[in-house]
C-alpha cells in the first residue's frame, strides 16, 4: 500500500543505526569481552575431557548413604530455621529503611541519601563476605549465618520496598494530607496498604534466595547444611553428598512451591 503522497512505503527501522561514539563503545565493550573469554580460561576441550571425570564422580554418589539421615535432617531444619527467622527479621528491618529511603516518604534528603547508600552497600557486598565478617565477630554457628541473611535481605528487599512506596498511587495519600493526617497516619493507612502486592512478592523471593544462600554459608562456618557437605566432599564421602543434595533440592523446591501457591493469590 502506498503513502499518501504517492511514494512507496516506508517501514520502520527495527534498530536505529549506532552513531561514531556508540559504535566505538560497542566495539570496546567487545574487545574487552573477547578478552575476557581468554582471561577466564573458558576452554570447550577441557570441558570435554572432564565430562569421564563428572561421570565417574556421579556414579561415585549413587545410590546415596542415607545412613545418617538423623544428622542431615538435623542440619537441614537448622537450615531453614537460619533462612525463616533472618529473612523476617531482614524484612521487618527492610520495611522501616525503605521508608526513610522512598523520595517521597523521606522526611530530609540527607536521610534519604543515606538510608540509599545503605541499602545499596548492604546490597553489593556479597553474603559470602558477611558471612566471614560475622563469624569473625560473634564466632561459627547459626547465628553468624542468621545475621548474614538479615543484612543481606534488608538490602534485597529495602530497594524494592522503597521503590513500591514511590509508585504507589498518590490519590490516597493527598487526600489523607488534604484532611490533616499525620506522616505516620498516611504511610500506614495510604501508602503501605497499596504496596502490599510488592511487598509480598519481593518477601517471599528474599525467602527463597535466603533458602539457597543458607546453603552455602555453612562453607564458611556460619552453621547449616553447608558445613556438612563440605565435610562429605573434602572426606570424598560421594554418597552421603549425594543425599545432602537431594535434602537440599527437596527444601529449595518445597520452598518455591509454596512461594508461588502465595504469590498466585495476589496476582
Amino acid at each position: 500500500m502506498a503513502e499518501p503522497n504517492g511514494l512507496p512505503p516506508r517501514f520502520p527501522y527495527r534498530f536505529s543505526l549506532a552513531g561514531k561514539f556508540s559504535f566505538l563503545v560497542y566495539f570496546i565493550v567487545t574487545l574487552f569481552f573477547v578478552w575476557s573469554l581468554d582471561k577466564v580460561g573458558l576452554s570447550p576441550i577441557e570441558l570435554a575431557t572432564g565430562v569421564p571425570n563428572m561421570v565417574r564422580l556421579i556414579g561415585e554418589m549413587v545410590p546415596p548413604n542415607f545412613s545418617r539421615i538423623k544428622y542431615i535432617g538435623e542440619a537441614i531444619l537448622i537450615t531453614f530455621q537460619m533462612a525463616l527467622v533472618g529473612a523476617t527479621l531482614g524484612i521487618f528491618f527492610s520495611l522501616f529503611l525503605s521508608i526513610l529511603a522512598a523520595r517521597n516518604l523521606s522526611p530530609h534528603p540527607i536521610i534519604f541519601h543515606i538510608s540509599r547508600t545503605m541499602i545499596a552497600f548492604f546490597r553489593t557486598v556479597p553474603d559470602l563476605v558477611w558471612a566471614i565478617f560475622f563469624v569473625a565477630t560473634v564466632g561459627l554457628g547459626a547465628f553468624a549465618g542468621t545475621l548474614t541473611i538479615i543484612v543481606d535481605t534488608m538490602g534485597f528487599c529495602g530497594r524494592f520496598f522503597a521503590e513500591a512506596m514511590e509508585e504507589v498511587d498518590q490519590g490516597p495519600k493527598e487526600a489523607l494530607s488534604a484532611i490533616g493526617a499525620s506522616r505516620l497516619g498516611i504511610i500506614f493507612s495510604a501508602v503501605i496498604p497499596g504496596a502490599i502486592p510488592s511487598f509480598t512478592n519481593s518477601s517471599l523471593f528474599s525467602l527463597e534466595k535466603a533458602v539457597r544462600s543458607s546453603v552455602v554459608l555453612g562453607l564458611v562456618g556460619a552453621g547449616g547444611i553447608g558445613i556438612e557437605l563440605k565435610v562429605a566432599m573434602d572426606m570424598f564421602m560421594y554418597p552421603e553428598a549425594a543425599t545432602i543434595i537431594l535434602f537440599v533440592f527437596v527444601l529449595v523446591l518445597a520452598v518455591e512451591q509454596i512461594s508461588s501457591k502465595i504469590r498466585n493469590q495476589f496476582i
